[in-house]
């Protein structure tokens, strides 16, 4: 992934430091403000990262020691370890094979008594059913925290990813197609939420270090519980207002690259790319296949494709895998294993050509 980051980019980050205010101030509200509206979701509170958003999300929805906490494996290790962060306990679940994605069903066959919230990603960029999950979600009396951090610009149902979330958490990583550097969101749906979201980023203070600032008159603070510095920089979102401008046009060239791969890779036995589901749209912020059938193993493949200048990556990673995990006992995760075993991750960012994409193609069929 290349970040499409530019002069306008860097003239916006130099006014805010011309400024004079370059900490959490009115550029972080503005863009509060205009990607809550992108988004669908009625407030939006900028945050240092997805994964400090992820913390209190759970945070809010008071979730602590004694609660489990349904995750996917089959994500970027952060949305698992934002579980163990407020003492509760992640149970991964299974994802389906065509957008790895936890289900209603992947959800219920993990869920206990001790089920106090799950954590849904949308993975990759693909949404998953948010429709489904929410339903259950409110049936089954447990928090559902959307896991946004690559779904920027993809839709569900024919509205934004995100929109109507009780609350989601997104990343503005560089690999994600809205950066700022570092940076995330939480988006809610109510603004008693949104208040508490603002203190559990600042310390926990009762007024805003922006709002005390700009006071004409001494403000005496008062910190109202034990609280996080997770807040944004005026810098980050000066970017992240000039991103936020460009992202339905970076959402239109990805979906065409990736409709170019599409028509390219159907020529080639046993590999199964990435698709929309039938309930939504992908922005593509990942382009992966699985191999299915394909004659040469997934590592293989990589190093061939690097030999030959292409750099491509391993599928999703499975936390459940991973040495930091070693002392949970999942249940049986067939297809999170598969997918992160069988499945690897092409290039698509805006400085890719048809050349580039042939060339990639070319490789990928002198090894099926």
């Amino acid at each position: 992934m290349i970040p499409d980051l530019g002069e306008e980019e860097a003239q916006a980050a130099a006014e805010a430091i011309r400024s004079g205010w370059v900490a959490q101030g009115p550029r972080v509200a503005r863009f509060e403000t205009e990607f809550a509206a992108t988004v669908g979701a009625e407030h939006g509170v900028a945050v240092s990262s997805c994964t400090t958003g992820l913390h209190l999300a759970l945070v809010l929805l008071g979730i602590g020691p004694g609660d489990e906490v349904i995750v996917p494996s089959l994500s970027f290790i952060a949305t698992a370890n934002a579980v163990r962060y407020v003492g509760a306990t992640p149970v991964f679940a299974d994802v389906e094979l065509t957008t790895g994605n936890v289900t209603v069903e992947t959800v219920d066959a993990v869920r206990t008594e001790r089920t106090r919230a799950v954590v849904a990603v949308h993975q990759g960029g693909v949404p998953f059913d948010t429709a489904g999950l929410r339903k259950a979600a409110e049936s089954w009396d447990v928090g559902l925290v959307e896991d946004a951090a690559c779904a920027a610009g993809s839709t569900v149902y024919g509205q934004p990813a995100g929109a109507g979330a009780r609350v989601a958490a997104w990343s503005f990583h560089p690999r994600k197609l809205l950066t700022t550097g570092e940076g995330g969101m939480v988006t809610v749906d109510d603004a008693e939420s949104a208040a508490r979201l603002r203190r559990l980023r600042e310390h926990g203070m009762n007024v805003s270090a922006a709002d005390r600032h700009a006071a004409k008159q001494p403000v005496l603070e008062a910190y109202l519980e034990t609280a996080f510095n997770y807040r944004m920089t005026d810098i980050q979102a000066a970017v992240g207002l000039v991103q936020l401008g460009k992202l339905a046009g970076l959402v239109a060239q990805r979906r065409a690259l990736a409709a170019r791969y599409h028509a390219l890779l159907a020529e080639i036995d046993g590999l199964v790319p990435v698709r929309d589901p039938a309930y939504g749209t992908t922005n593509y912020q990942s382009f992966w296949v699985l191999l299915d059938g394909f004659r040469t193993s997934r590592d293989e493949v990589l190093t061939s494709l690097a030999a030959q200048g292409v750099s491509a990556r391993r599928g999703i990673m499975a936390a459940h895998l991973e040495p930091a995990y070693a002392d949970v006992t999942p249940a049986p995760l067939p297809v999170t294993e598969r997918i992160t075993r069988e499945s690897l991750i092409l290039p698509l960012h805006h400085k890719l050509t048809e050349a580039d994409q042939n060339h990639i193609v070319e490789v990928l069929r002198t090894l099926a």
